[in-house]
């Protein structure tokens, strides 16, 4: 009996214990760059568009960065802050260039996004993400936006319009919460089978 009843409270708690993960991972989140029809060049009236648009979201880790472009167009790069500033192209940490690229957020920091092709950095084709996490504070100016300065963030602010979809849609893999919920669903189905059988033999 009393082996069963402590099986019966190791099963309550990886209970619980799913149900909290799952609840976290329902709140990740995944940004379109932007808000535009397309990761693109801004509008003359409207340059700061995506420095507006990473002041006024709160990312963070288990949400991902959704690049929408017309791959024979433009592209994607991760680089470092220096090369943000400078507009470099040469050795970036990461390319994407697929149309639909999808970057997932997994560490706390600053991110540096611009575009691949020559020229589009200078005319304002980039996007610094901060995402908070312990000690972490974002350093840089570029997102230094006043609240009141809300340009519109509709698809007008943006260049000429592209269909919703280019290229191959990218395979996100599952934030690490979703492996987590799926691991702990295990242990607590073989926890509640055992419970029963338990229950079955002893009763």
């Amino acid at each position: 009996m009393a082996t069963h009843l402590r099986i019966s409270k190791n099963c309550h708690f990886w209970y619980h214990l799913l149900l909290l993960v799952q609840a976290t991972c329902a709140f990740c989140y995944q940004y379109k760059v932007g808000d535009l029809d397309s990761w693109n060049i801004p509008s003359s009236g409207n340059s700061k568009v995506y420095a507006k648009w990473a002041k006024h979201h709160v990312f963070k880790i288990g949400d991902s960065l959704f690049f929408l472009y017309p791959p024979s167009q433009d592209s994607v790069i991760q680089v470092t802050a220096q090369s943000y500033k400078s507009c470099n192209l040469k050795d970036p940490i990461l390319t994407m260039d697929n149309g639909n690229s999808l970057f997932n957020i997994t560490e706390a920091g600053d991110f540096y996004f611009i575009s691949g092709e020559k020229g589009h950095c200078e005319k304002s084709q980039k996007v610094h993400v901060f995402v908070a996490g312990g000690n972490n504070s974002s350093s840089s100016s570029d997102n230094a936006v006043s609240p009141t300065a809300n340009g519109p963030s509709s698809s007008s602010a943006a260049g000429p319009s592209a269909p919703n979809v280019f290229g191959s849609i990218p395979f996100q893999a599952p934030p690490s919460s979703s492996v987590k919920a799926t691991f702990f669903f295990h242990i607590l189905a073989s926890c509640l089978g055992l419970s029963l059988f338990l229950n079955r033999t002893i009763w």
